[in-house]
């Protein structure tokens, strides 16, 4: 008799799925059978995916396209999953994007719809579920933020700010769960291959040019499903970014932000 895997009779919902991290970490819940539920803006990617994982690891994939930044993205996508009869056993909020430049080189719609994938919808998703999930004494939740979370960034003000929010609520949320079988993680990448920094413009930036290669998104998402596994509150990916982000609390606030807007300004 085949070897039942952890996941088998569970669902986990990935946001930000058609692409990078997301695609990784959906692969890493496939692989140790939990069937998916994709969703992000574009159908087309999404099928892509969802095709790909459910015939390599025999799981079910159902997609769902929609605008998590779009108010009540949450509430929306959680109303297609009732409405198809399916149930979430782990949430994955990895949908989010950031902004390179200072507060009014963008329009006010970009900054705010950054609070609203990055944090609203983020909290809605885990509100949304977190009950069944408390009941059901399994499952849990991993949210994506950044080593950004760890200081303030003048030049990406807003990104830094909405990732510290992600890193205390994940820990807040880790205290809450503590003894239920409820499991709650927070990733935090440095610079990663993947789509956002085309996005955010992060590429020309100082920070790009000097922190080396950037890792590959699929050993980040596995870091990060790991320490999901584990229990870990927070899993910062790479030594170099974890010395950076345990640096940060010993260095003076003023001298943490005049290197911040350093290696956030355009490279020469």
């Amino acid at each position: 008799m085949a070897r039942r895997k952890p996941g088998e009779g569970q669902t986990a919902l990935v946001t930000g799925a058609s692409a990078g991290i997301g695609v990784d970490l959906a692969e890493c819940f496939a692989r140790d059978g939990y069937d998916l539920i994709l969703t992000a803006r574009s159908e087309g990617p999404l099928q892509e995916v969802a095709n790909r994982l459910s015939a390599a690891h025999g799981v079910k994939a159902h997609i769902i396209a929609q605008d998590l930044g779009a108010f009540g993205g949450g509430s929306a996508v959680a109303a297609k999953i009732a409405e198809r009869g399916l149930n979430v056993d782990v949430v994955v909020n990895n949908a989010g994007y950031g902004h390179a430049g200072a507060l009014t080189s963008s329009d006010l719609q970009t900054q705010l719809g950054m609070i609203d994938l990055n944090v609203r919808a983020l909290v809605e998703l885990t509100y949304l579920y977190w009950d069944r999930m408390l009941a059901s004494g399994r499952g849990g939740v991993l949210n994506v933020a950044s080593t950004a979370a760890f200081q303030p960034g003048p030049l990406m003000a807003n990104y830094y700010a909405s990732k510290a929010y992600v890193l205390s609520f994940s820990e807040a949320m880790w205290e809450e769960a503590s003894g239920t079988g409820v499991h709650v993680s927070c990733l935090c990448p440095g610079p990663t291959v993947s789509k956002f920094r085309e996005r955010a413009g992060t590429g020309k930036t100082r920070l790009a040019k000097s922190a080396g290669a950037a890792m590959p998104s699929a050993p980040v998402a596995r870091a990060g499903y790991n320490a999901w596994k584990q229990n870990r509150p927070v899993i910062i990916t790479g030594s170099r970014n974890a010395f950076r982000a345990g640096l940060v609390k010993f260095m003076p606030r003023k001298t943490v932000l005049k290197m911040v807007r350093n290696v956030q300004s355009p490279a020469d």
